[in-house]
């Protein structure tokens, strides 16, 4: 924990600005921002409980367990159930709190601030990266979450995990990485990768391999965005995770928080760089059009690049807002009152109302057309699938110029999942320079 050597007062409570000149002027990387306000934020806890670390009180009020406030089909602290080996309760911290902390502590999750969103750093340093993004995901899950009274502590993990399987290069890796598996008779996901490393790849503990998390994380991470069949052929076994119910509301809220959180940003960032111009996001997006009208009325005078601004936070708002009503009145009509209910509904519960879903999914197909399929976010797409299909090949040819670590489990798995293990755990710069170092430019 870096608390030395940030800017005068950075230790106090209420020190954002501190802590965030310090980032701005390098003496912190976004992940050890990130890991010091989750740390003042616990320390504020502490101070209003009356209790501090190493004080040798046990349970100290359950001590943050969220249980009491919450619905009847929140996840509570208390239904968890357990982890792959046990280890005695925490004396100030819930369950989901300590998986939150292991997450945030995990090499994988440093690694999302060198990974890209959509924009590589070559377009801009402003735009999101895989780190910012899954901070603003875990945002609006908290927001939501707290609204509808579910497991806040839950819903942070899962947002905070929910892409920390992704390799380099955005989505364009991940197909990249599939396709070539599948070569093999195999394939990639990201979620499943995420799965694997939070269970294996992450070596922190004397006692367990991996990170020992909660049943109800590990099944989040593999199950927040999509439904399996039980009878599914994966690369990687997940029976163990229910496959035959849904996940509870704190995972499918992650979905949902994610598609929010990506689109705005999108949006956000195509138009800072350029490839997406006004008149284009109206008359692609009915919502945004009709909320930039209302916006253009308020404040005629204000800059274009604000009144978009202001837009796309009123579009957060809106979506989020519907979000909240259409799944409270979703859950009330169908008499849902526990977490057992919301496993065994016959669909997901965590929804937009169909004007919503369908505005929203007009963004998302307008951004595949004007933003994602781009010439320029193309042409980049083209020249880095290139540098992850020789790099992978190189490897597959030549597994002893692996690291060490990887090189041994050579032969406990087929090389081909050996490489595409390493090549998705890589950043996209260190993608770029073991590319150039061992293949050449």
């Amino acid at each position: 924990m870096r608390l030395a050597g940030l800017e005068p007062a950075a230790h106090g409570l209420g020190t954002r600005c501190s802590i965030l000149l310090s980032y701005r002027r390098k003496k912190l990387s976004l992940a050890e921002v990130f890991e010091i306000v989750l740390f003042l934020g616990r320390r504020r806890q502490w101070e209003f409980s009356g209790s501090k670390p190493n004080s040798g009180k046990q349970n100290v009020a359950s001590s943050v367990s969220q249980s009491e406030g919450l619905a009847s089909y929140a996840m509570a602290d208390a239904q968890t159930r357990g982890r792959r080996y046990p280890e005695p309760p925490h004396p100030y911290r819930s369950p989901y709190q300590r998986d939150r902390d292991r997450i945030v502590h995990t090499k994988a999750f440093r690694r999302l601030e060198k990974k890209t969103q959509v924009f590589a750093p070559l377009f801009s340093d402003h735009f999101r990266n895989r780190l910012t993004h899954t901070i603003e995901v875990s945002q609006i899950a908290r927001t939501v979450a707290s609204a509808l009274r579910l497991n806040a502590e839950l819903c942070e993990v899962l947002a905070l995990s929910h892409d920390v399987g992704h390799p380099p290069f955005g989505h364009e890796g991940e197909s990249v990485l599939n396709s070539l598996m599948e070569e093999f008779g195999s394939g990639f996901d990201h979620n499943l990768h995420a799965l694997r490393i939070v269970e294996d790849f992450e070596e922190k503990y004397a006692s367990f391999r991996g990170l020992n998390l909660t049943f109800e994380v590990r099944e989040g991470i593999v199950k927040h965005s999509r439904d399996y069949r039980p009878d599914e052929d994966l690369y990687v076994d997940i029976r163990e995770y229910m496959l035959d119910q849904r996940p509870p509301l704190e995972a499918q809220l992650i979905d949902v928080a994610d598609e929010i959180a990506y689109n705005s940003a999108d949006l956000d960032d195509g138009y800072d760089s350029g490839l997406l111009e006004l008149g284009q996001m109206r008359g692609g997006s009915t919502l945004f059009d009709e909320l930039y009208r209302d916006v253009e009325s308020r404040h005629p005078s204000v800059p274009e690049k604000l009144r978009v601004s202001e837009t796309i936070r009123r579009l957060i708002d809106h979506l989020v807002t519907n979000l909240l009503q259409s799944t409270s009145e979703r859950l009330h009509r169908n008499n849902v009152r526990s977490v057992e209910s919301v496993r065994s509904h016959a669909a997901r519960l965590v929804d937009f109302d169909k004007q919503a879903r369908d505005r929203n999914r007009e963004i998302k197909e307008y951004l595949r057309t004007a933003l994602y399929d781009h010439a320029r976010v193309k042409r980049a797409r083209r020249s880095v699938g290139r540098l992850l299909e020789e790099l992978f090949r190189f490897y597959v040819a030549q597994p002893e110029k692996l690291p060490p670590g990887h090189f041994r489990r050579v032969g406990e798995l087929p090389v081909q999942r050996v490489v595409c293990d390493y090549i998705a755990g890589m950043t996209d710069p260190f993608a770029e320079a073991s590319h150039r170092r061992l293949v050449g430019p």
